[in-house]
C-alpha cells in the first residue's frame, strides 16, 4: 500500500503501487505487506531526527517489523527464501521533495528516483544494510536496477 500524505511533488501513485507489487513478486515476498508513506521534508526531517539524530530530510528510511539477525536470504534468481510466507515487513517513509533532488543530481526522473527508493526501503525491510554488509546489499540492488530498468 502507499498512501501520499504529503503535497510538494505531483506523484502517480498507481505506477508506483504496481512498482511496489513487482518488487515484492521479485524478491518473493508478494504475500508479505509494506506500507510506502510518501511525506513532507518537513515530516522526514522529525522522522530522520527522532530515529537516526540526523538533521534535515534524507530521502528514505525504512522501520521494519521485525529486527533480523541476520537479511532474509535472497536465492539465485533474486527470490527470498521465505517466499510464500505472509508477514507485515515494515514501513518505509519516502519524501519525493529530497527524491527530486536527487533525481536532478543523478539525472534520473523523479519517478525513477521513487522507484529506486521503494527497492531501497524493501531491501532494508528485509534486513538488509548498505553500511555494514560489505557490499552485499548494493549488488541486490543494482540487479534488481537492471531488472526493472532503472538507471545506476
Amino acid at each position: 500500500m502507499i498512501l501520499n500524505q504529503q503535497r510538494e511533488v505531483r506523484v502517480a501513485m498507481r505506477p508506483l503501487e504496481s512498482f511496489l507489487r513487482k518488487v515484492k513478486r521479485e524478491l518473493g515476498v508478494n504475500e508479505s505487506e509494506v506500507t510506502v508513506c510518501l511525506v513532507s521534508d518537513k515530516a522526514m526531517a522529525r522522522l530522520n531526527e527522532s530515529f537516526r539524530n540526523k538533521k534535515g530530510p534524507t530521502d528514505v528510511l525504512s522501520f521494519p517489523t521485525v529486527a533480523r539477525p541476520r537479511p532474509v536470504r535472497v536465492r539465485r534468481g533474486l527470490h527470498a527464501a521465505n517466499s510464500g510466507e505472509h508477514q507485515y515487513l515494515g514501513d518505509i517513509a519516502i519524501s519525493p521533495a529530497t527524491a527530486r533532488r536527487y533525481a536532478t543530481s543523478h539525472d534520473r526522473t523523479v519517478a525513477s528516483e521513487l522507484r529506486v527508493l521503494i527497492v531501497h526501503g524493501v531491501l532494508h525491510l528485509l534486513g538488509y544494510d548498505h553500511e555494514t554488509d560489505r557490499g552485499e546489499m548494493d549488488k541486490i540492488e543494482r540487479k534488481l536496477r537492471k531488472r526493472f530498468g532503472l538507471t545506476p
